[in-house]
């Protein structure tokens, strides 16, 4: 076969008289064209490509500032695809907010409930990521509950254990009690001051407004002022991921969650993940059926207020539960917080959480208490079924 194609190529010069008349064997135009190259400052999520010195990369989960050439082993963010070249697309806009999978982050109270070390936790689950409560105010300025600021105490000390360990934390801002930040800061500008100073602290990739209440969430002049802060905070700082988090009735949003779901539309406030906390809502003695329906509830509210598709309107949702008996005595065992993970993960939400890793422990008939479920369960076997998300 050589010896055939070198008397071809022989042949091919005699009748030209010049060896410009040649074609390569291999084609040059062959090579697999570059995809646009990596950026630390971009996020990606499962799917999405980039390129680095000379090599295409596939990232396999949401990512940032995760180089490609240092994280693409076995059990790394990036797949290597190998070599590229030739002429890399020209970079399009970027699209709208569009959700994204997250890892399953629960919620871990520092200084409250007993917590247990974040390493502990990590080490006995696979969990690699934990929502931290809860930056509260002082005026308009951000603190953790409990503490002076946002530096020095627990929760930092808690925070700077869960990165040593290798893991991500998203902070809670708000909840359902305590002086906070929407109802003190008078105007969009100073509040997104505010939840830009809780960024810039810790390096953040996302953030969770928790609004609840008759402050925040009830208040529709506090409402519009969050969605408009969380507005100039996506300006400033697009690769960043804003959730919203409020509570649910057991067929999706009430009045009040409709609102803020159409009025983030209205605002333009390019909100990346509305999460419902389905449980405390009465009548849910079936937990699966109560978080399915008011799950479906909301994406079918964010089909028809953006205009999505259902694959689009799941990438936007997130489901946060709480563990074993909650408020009102409702009870999710694991083999039911097993079936709701399985549902999430079957539909492609973007988040999953549950209240809280202090409770993540047995304690039959001790009731509805900080540290431990109040139902027979082993240690941590919660959050063990929340990283499997």
């Amino acid at each position: 076969m050589k010896l055939r194609l070198r008397l071809l190529a022989a042949l091919a010069v005699a009748l030209t008289g010049t060896a410009a008349a040649l074609v390569p064997i291999t084609a040059s135009s062959a090579a697999v064209a570059c995809a646009p190259a990596w950026s630390a400052s971009a996020v990606y999520t499962q799917g999405n490509m980039a390129s680095q010195s000379g090599r295409n990369y596939t990232a396999k989960w949401w990512t940032q500032n995760e180089s490609p050439a240092t994280h693409s082993g076995q059990w790394d963010v990036w797949a290597d695809n190998g070599t590229c070249g030739g002429t890399t697309p020209p970079p399009t806009d970027p699209p709208p907010p569009t959700g994204g999978k997250m890892p399953s982050s629960p919620y871990i109270y520092p200084g409250w409930g007993n917590p247990p070390a974040p390493s502990t936790v990590m080490n006995a689950t696979g969990i690699r990521a934990f929502t931290i409560a809860f930056v509260l105010a002082n005026g308009c300025n951000p603190v953790w509950d409990g503490e002076g600021g946002l530096t020095g105490g627990v929760h930092e000390s808690t925070i700077n254990a869960i990165k040593a360990a290798g893991g991500s934390i998203v902070p809670s801002i708000g909840g359902w009690s305590g002086n906070k930040l929407g109802p003190n800061c008078p105007t969009p500008e100073a509040l997104a001051g505010a939840y830009q100073k809780v960024i810039d602290t810790f390096g953040l990739k996302a953030i969770d407004i928790d609004i609840e209440n008759t402050d925040e969430f009830e208040n529709t002049v506090v409402q519009d002022r969050i969605l408009n802060a969380l507005k100039i905070v996506k300006q400033r700082n697009p690769s960043v991921k804003t959730i919203l988090t409020f509570g649910t009735t057991t067929t999706g949003p009430n009045y009040y969650g409709t609102r803020l779901v159409q009025q983030a539309k209205a605002l333009g406030a390019n909100i990346d993940i509305f999460t419902q906390m389905p449980f405390d809502f009465g009548g849910g003695a079936d937990m699966y059926a109560s978080t399915v329906n008011a799950s479906e509830g909301l994406k079918n509210l964010l089909k028809s207020t953006f205009g999505w598709s259902d694959a689009q309107a799941y990438s936007h949702l997130g489901i946060s539960g709480m563990n074993g008996l909650s408020d009102q005595h409702e009870l999710t065992t694991p083999q039911t917080w097993t079936q709701i993970r399985d549902y999430a993960k079957s539909r492609g939400l973007a988040r999953f959480s549950f209240w809280a890793v202090n409770r993540d422990r047995p304690c039959p008939g001790g009731g509805v208490v900080s540290h431990c479920s109040g139902i027979s369960q082993a240690d941590w076997e919660f959050t063990r079924i929340s990283a499997g998300f």
